[in-house]
């Protein structure tokens, strides 16, 4: 059987096979673990609002939608298997969000979820356990942890307008419920410096974080742009400095003082920048937007 439509343009990343083709290509069946078992009935989990939402959210995330729904909603019946913790916590989020007014809302909403489901399946499937250290249980008067990571995170789907960038924060929702090192202040404040980022200036931060394997372009970034266009992207730039995502820091220019002249080789990412890019999973963003990216700069990708 062929594989389902590639991803979207502009991210790549793994993929979930669509619901029922356990033989696609790229994701296999596994061995469920005694903790994943199915939730109802299929009758019964067919029209669950929640589920319904990830279905939804087809028209970003893909036909892998409803594979993802049934991931969460009927493990038993799915191809591929996410840690029943986690999916308890998404089918938690997903049935409070699908109350949402907006209709679009709604759709970034699921796919979001969707693809935290296909972000997990692949780290479930690697060998990479979702986190045991409480935090997918209930603290004394409040809920779990992951619960509030991932309201934050359908949160901050809905009001990206740019589509594009839904993609990468469910990932962040998956990659922090297996990674324990992280609590959910940090999740947090990832969260907020993610949401003031353009599509641009992710894949900006992208490119920094694989310069080991594919350098950057030696030449100077303009100090003058002429277009709107490229004066933006050199915004964008000096903002990912100004926001201690990238080095080197913005020089304060003396008068009478000349600058060397930036490269986009000498940037690297800060601490902070290691972070978003290891959460957002940036490494999975499309090359072709790092391209797009660099050439908005007008330079051409090395």
């Amino acid at each position: 059987m062929p594989p389902g439509p590639p991803p979207p343009a502009g991210s790549g990343g793994p993929r979930l096979a669509p619901a029922g083709e356990a033989q696609a290509s790229r994701v296999q069946p596994g061995h469920r673990a005694d903790e994943d078992h199915s939730v109802t009935a299929p009758e019964e989990t067919a029209e669950l609002p929640g589920r319904t939402l990830i279905e939804q959210g087809a028209p970003v995330a893909g036909s892998m939608s409803r594979a993802a729904a049934t991931v969460v909603f009927e493990p038993s019946a799915a191809a591929v298997q996410i840690s029943a913790s986690f999916a308890a916590s998404l089918r938690t989020v997903a049935t409070e969000a699908a109350a949402l007014p907006v209709p679009r809302e709604q759709v970034r909403a699921g796919a979001a979820l969707a693809f935290a489901v296909e972000y997990a399946a692949t780290q479930h499937r690697s060998g990479r356990p979702a986190r045991s250290d409480g935090w997918f249980r209930a603290r004394p008067g409040s809920r779990p942890p992951a619960d509030d990571v991932a309201e934050a995170v359908v949160a901050a789907a809905r009001r990206s307008t740019d589509e594009r960038r839904v993609r990468h924060l469910g990932y962040l929702l998956a990659e922090v419920c297996c990674s324990p090192d992280l609590d959910a202040g940090l999740a947090g404040r990832a969260l907020r410096l993610a949401e003031g980022l353009s599509w641009r200036q992710l894949a900006l931060l992208a490119g920094a974080g694989r310069r080991e394997r594919v350098p950057l372009p030696m030449a100077p970034l303009p100090d003058q742009p002429g277009p709107w266009s490229e004066w933006s992207a050199r915004e964008d730039v000096a903002d990912l400095q100004r926001a201690d995502l990238l080095d080197p820091p913005l020089a304060a220019v003396r008068p009478g003082a000349t600058l060397p002249r930036l490269r986009a080789a000498d940037l690297r990412l800060t601490r902070r920048g290691v972070l978003l890019h290891r959460l957002l999973a940036l490494d999975l963003l499309h090359e072709d937007a790092v391209a797009e990216a660099l050439a908005a700069l007008g330079l051409p990708r090395s």
